[in-house]
C-alpha cells in the first residue's frame, strides 16, 4: 500500500471509522512486529515483539483523536513503537531489581505493623495478577487488558485486536475465570505470613532462602 491511501486510512480511523484499522493493521503490524523484534532483543522468538505491537496498536487506538489530519502515519507509529518498546525495557529491570534478594531491616518491618502486613498482601495479590495474565495467551490477556483495565468497549476493543466482538468477549472471559481461580487458590492456601505467601505466590523463591 502506498504512503498516501496509508495515511488517508488514518484520517477516516482518526475521525472515528472503526473499519479502517483493518487497514491500519494489515500495513502497518509486519513493520513494526520486525521493528519491535529488534528494539526489544527478543531475537527468534516473536512472542514479546507481538505483545509489543499490540501495546503499540492500543496507544494509537486511544491517541488517534489527536492524530493531525494529513499527516503521515508512519513516523507516528514508529514514534509511539519506540516509546512502547522503552517502557517495556525500563519495566523488565525494574522487575529484575525487584527480585534480587535484599534485606528490608527492621525499619521496614516494623513498620505500621497491620497497614505493612495488608500493604504486602495487598502487593503480593497483585503480583499474582501479574504472573496470571504473564501467562495467559495473548489474545487473552490483550482482550482482558483492554476491556478491564483500559475500559474500552467491546467494539472498540475489537477494532484494535482486529477480532468480532464476540471473540473479544470470550477471551475476556477465560482470561477472568483464570485470574479468579488464581486468586481463590491464593487466598486458600494455608500461609500465615506476607512472607510465606510471597513464597507461594511466587514458585521461582522456592528453596532460594538460606
Amino acid at each position: 500500500m502506498d504512503e498516501a491511501a496509508l495515511n488517508g486510512a488514518m484520517d477516516r480511523y482518526a475521525s472515528g471509522d472503526s473499519q479502517a484499522f483493518v487497514v491500519l493493521h494489515q500495513a502497518l503490524y509486519p513493520r513494526l512486529l520486525a521493528y519491535l523484534t529488534r528494539m526489544s532483543g527478543s531475537g527468534g522468538s516473536s512472542t514479546i515483539a507481538s505483545d509489543l505491537v499490540q501495546e503499540t496498536l492500543l496507544r494509537m487506538h486511544r491517541a488517534r483523536a489527536t492524530f493531525a489530519p494529513g499527516a503521515a502515519v508512519v513516523p507516528w507509529a514508529y514514534a509511539i513503537a519506540r516509546n512502547v518498546a522503552l517502557d517495556h525495557v525500563r519495566a523488565a529491570r525494574l522487575r529484575e531489581t525487584e527480585r534480587l534478594p535484599s534485606d528490608p531491616g527492621p525499619e521496614m518491618l516494623d513498620r505500621s505493623g497491620g497497614d505493612a502486613e495488608s500493604a504486602a498482601i495487598a502487593a503480593q495479590t497483585a503480583r499474582v495478577v501479574e504472573t496470571v495474565l504473564a501467562g495467559l495467551p495473548p489474545a487473552q490477556r490483550d482482550a482482558f487488558i483492554l476491556l478491564r483495565y483500559e475500559g474500552l468497549s467491546v467494539q472498540d476493543a475489537a477494532a484494535v485486536l482486529g477480532a468480532t466482538p464476540t471473540a473479544v468477549k470470550l477471551r475476556a472471559f477465560r482470561a477472568y475465570e483464570a485470574l479468579r481461580a488464581a486468586l481463590e487458590d491464593y487466598r486458600t492456601r494455608p500461609a500465615t505470613t506476607p512472607r510465606s505467601r510471597a513464597k507461594a505466590a511466587d514458585p521461582t523463591r522456592g528453596g532460594a532462602d538460606g
